[in-house]
This record gives structure tokens, sequence and C-alpha cells, in this order.
């Protein structure tokens, strides 16, 4: 079965990104998420949007 919530230093290491710049991006919102108790987490299907954005930005460019 495939992660279905990712934390994030497992979402820094899926998009090659450092840790602080993750939680940046995930505190701005740009990256939603979730909190579970004191737990932040990123479902997948969250992450799979993200990278079509990011995808699509670059298309356009």
């Amino acid at each position: 079965m495939e992660n279905q919530m990712y934390t994030p230093k497992q979402v820094a290491s899926v998009l090659m990104l450092s840790r602080s710049k993750t939680y940046e991006l995930i505190a701005s919102g740009e990256i939603p998420s979730v909190k579970i108790g004191w737990s932040r987490r990123v479902p997948a299907a969250f992450l799979d949007e993200y990278v079509k954005q990011l995808c699509a930005l670059a298309d356009s460019l």
C-alpha cells in the first residue's frame, strides 16, 4: 500500500528540498497539510496536486 500521508521530512525528500524550505511552503499554505494531534502531515493527494501545479506553471513559461 502506498503512503497516504507524508511527514514534512518525507515531503522534503520526495521534492528534494531542504527541511526548512518544506516547512516554509507548508506554513504559507503553498503545500496544503493537515494537523493530527501535534503532528503535521501532507496527504498524498495534496502533494500530487502541488507537483501538478508546478508542472503546469513550468509548461506555461
